[in-house]
């Protein structure tokens, strides 16, 4: 249990920076100052954690120590210091937000299972980590939630939670689960944005 803890520990520790650093990156497109950069940051690198953890009953993961305030201190930092080096990759901030999509799908679902969850809860809460603290990001930002977009996100992380579910029903260790759910994530965003890929658009009925 201790190792399943440890794991999840790091992988919420590197989906808050990831996220964070996509956060403070739609900031500065919007001219914020550090501070609200750091609002931003944290908002993205917290939000869907913090709903899933008030779902299952429990202390949100940040208030339980500091160490997730520090981490997105730390992505602001970062995108201070290197913002020329970021500013010549193009779609930066796509890479760092596909990033913390990932990892905070695998959070998500696993924690989800540590508090005895059945794994079609676990699938959503993971999705709900995943996406919601983005949701919460383009609202502060006056933007539409990416989530209502018609490029594939939300369903991504679902995707990515089934492919953990199913490594793990096959026998597979936590590492190559996680491993697994992670990369299906990352790969489908990629893809479906190098690609166009998206869901049917739903329309409105004409009056005659």
């Amino acid at each position: 249990m201790y190792h399943f803890s440890t794991i999840q520990e790091v992988i919420e520790f590197l989906g808050t920076f990831a996220f964070a650093i996509s956060g403070i990156r739609h900031a500065a497109a919007k001219h914020f100052d550090w501070f609200g950069g750091y609002v931003c940051g944290i908002a993205v690198a917290i939000g869907g954690g913090t709903i899933r953890d008030v779902m299952l009953g429990t202390a949100p993961f940040w208030m339980t120590s500091p160490f997730y305030m520090l981490c997105t201190a730390l992505a602001l930092l970062f995108v201070i210091l290197f913002a020329r080096h970021l500013e010549r990759l193009k779609n930066a901030w796509f890479v760092f937000d596909t990033l913390g999509l990932g990892l905070f799908t695998v959070a998500g679902i696993q924690k989800s299972l540590l508090f005895g969850q059945p794994y079609w809860v676990a699938i959503i809460m993971g999705c709900i980590t995943g996406a919601a603290g983005g949701v919460i990001r383009d609202v502060l930002l006056n933007n539409e939630p990416v989530i209502f977009h018609r490029e594939i996100y939300a369903m991504a992380a679902v995707a990515g939670g089934m492919v953990y579910w199913l490594a793990d029903m096959a026998g597979a260790p936590i590492e190559l689960s996680s491993v697994s759910g992670f990369l299906v994530v990352c790969v489908i965003r990629f893809l479906a944005v190098r690609y166009g890929i998206s869901l049917p658009v739903l329309k409105e009925e004409k009056k005659k």
